[in-house]
């Protein structure tokens, strides 16, 4: 693996900046195709608790349902600026094996440490989620999450059979990649996703990426998703959940309060870091002239 590098508190702002854009060009989509949105995770927290950034934070997250996802999945096709922008998801990079997609920022190139031979699109970027229903069933419910963990499984066996912690795990990971394609955990959500989101549930939740607090293991309340407000982020306006109440006391807990100092560091841990200069005053007019034609 290589060696990661220490990032300096100016490139920490500069890789912020970077996430900024990726976010206002999500946010340009889904105004002008009436696609509902929310920012998700940190993004959110950083929106209600600071009215940007978490400062220390090293990424970006926005979520969507199924149903929206997919309009905004077609809606790229014709509306995104792909000279700067990719959206990157099983369908467009054939590389790629997260169970969620991602924004790319084109011209950059950010790799993290064990990812290094991977072979997708690298680059900034922003974690696109998306939400399906989850069985009231409680039986179901039990059975659809450790279907999905399997399916997770499946798919890191790439990195697993190189990064796993034992020479027996990276057995175990290597003979999952030999005998699963990528294609098998698609096909198996893409079921499971079809056969749910055909009527309402109490709960939703990203099928193969899991949620990580014990109170939302099966997933998020669907009435999260049912409603949205402006929050402010960095001096603009983006999409948020009304009830983010609740959906971050479940994601976070007393999410007012910050974490110790010891825990205020990002998760990035780069061993390739090259992204674009930009100033918070350049994206915000973007945003401006954005919104002039909305």
């Amino acid at each position: 693996m290589g060696n990661i590098i220490e990032l300096s508190e100016e490139d920490k702002r500069l890789l912020q900046l970077n996430i900024l854009e990726l976010i206002v060009e999500v946010d340009r989509i889904c105004k002008k195709n009436n696609i509902q949105y929310s920012l998700d995770g940190g993004t959110l927290l950083g929106a209600i608790r600071h009215k940007g950034f978490v400062p220390w934070d090293d990424d970006g997250d926005v979520i969507f349902t199924r149903a929206e996802y997919e309009k905004f999945y077609e809606a790229c096709k014709k509306d995104l600026d792909k000279e700067h922008f990719f959206l990157q998801d099983y369908r467009t990079d054939e590389g790629y094996r997260w169970g969620y997609a991602k924004m790319r920022l084109l011209g950059t190139d950010v790799v993290r440490r064990g990812h290094e031979k991977l072979n997708f699109k690298s680059g900034v970027c922003i974690d696109v989620f998306v939400n399906d229903n989850v069985p009231d069933n409680k039986f179901l419910r039990w059975l659809y999450y450790w279907n999905n963990v399997v399916q997770r499984k499946i798919l890191y066996s790439e990195m697993g059979r190189t990064n796993a912690d034992s020479a027996f795990l990276r057995g175990w990971y290597s003979l999952l990649y030999r005998l699963f394609p990528k294609s098998v955990p698609f096909a198996v959500r893409n079921y499971w996703a079809s056969k749910c989101n055909n009527k309402k549930t109490e709960l939703v939740s990203h099928l193969l990426f899991p949620y990580p607090k014990k109170t939302c293991k099966y997933g998020m309340p669907s009435e999260c998703f049912e409603s949205f407000i402006d929050v402010e982020f960095e001096g603009m306006t983006f999409k948020g959940f009304e009830k983010y109440d609740k959906y971050l006391s479940l994601l976070y807990g007393d999410y007012m309060q910050l974490p110790p100092v010891e825990k205020r560091k990002g998760q990035l841990n780069p061993v390739v870091f090259d992204i674009q200069k930009i100033s918070l005053e350049e994206i915000q007019e973007r945003y401006r002239k954005n919104n002039e034609h909305a």
